[in-house]
């Protein structure tokens, strides 16, 4: 009993911070209307793949041992936010921009799928917070005390919901209405999105904890 109410509460507080908006959702949610559900799809899988990378060095024991030492943190919290500050130029220069995707919708074969791909990994691998998460997750998987199946139960259903979301997100975002939609406002998103990465990036670069 005492494993499933610790369970249902990790499991809560991932879909919590996972669903709640962010830089990975928003580039999702946009990328979605922009380019397509497989764009999406493969934007939403790089951030999997990120999230999945920490769960494992957690459970590895390696990002217990990354948390104790704050220089290294802190040089990850500055790439991460440089690449947030990028994607923020990005953004922000077509939302300045008039082009033919005001008009018409880009087709899916046009897309890169494996940059997008990467793009999501370093957006997640390059948050130093879910760092924190994961070591946060694994002080109760890793306890002394702890049954056999705690792990893997928390890896395996943290994962469910990671992929849910993310791809929730990429397939919700990429129906026709939201397309039509996305037309209408796409300067305007693309607006919100570099003003999204570029407060997440400066928290990232100035911060000191």
């Amino acid at each position: 009993m005492a494993l499933s109410h610790e369970l249902m509460l990790i499991y809560t507080t991932y879909f919590v911070a996972t669903a709640s908006p962010g830089p990975s959702n928003m580039a999702i949610m946009g990328t979605a209307m922009n380019k397509g559900r497989g764009a999406a799809l493969a934007l939403a899988g790089g951030v999997i793949g990120g999230s999945m990378l920490w769960a494992l060095l957690a459970a590895c024991g390696v990002l217990t041992v990354l948390a104790t030492f704050a220089q290294l943190l802190l040089v990850l919290k500055i790439g991460g936010g440089l690449y947030l500050l990028w994607l923020s130029y990005k953004a922000g220069k077509s939302a300045l921009t008039r082009t033919a995707a005001d008009k018409t919708v880009i087709s899916d074969h046009r897309v890169a799928y494996g940059a997008l791909f990467r793009q999501g990994i370093l957006m997640h691998v390059g948050n130093p917070k879910a760092i924190l998460t994961w070591v946060a997750i694994m002080s109760v998987a890793l306890k002394p005390d702890a049954a056999a199946s705690t792990l893997p139960l928390i890896i395996l259903g943290c994962a469910a919901i990671c992929v849910a979301v993310f791809c929730g997100y990429a397939l919700i975002f990429s129906t026709a209405a939201m397309n039509a939609f996305y037309r209408r406002i796409r300067r305007g998103l693309d607006a919100l999105l570099a003003c999204c990465f570029a407060i997440a990036g400066l928290k990232l670069v100035l911060s000191r904890q």
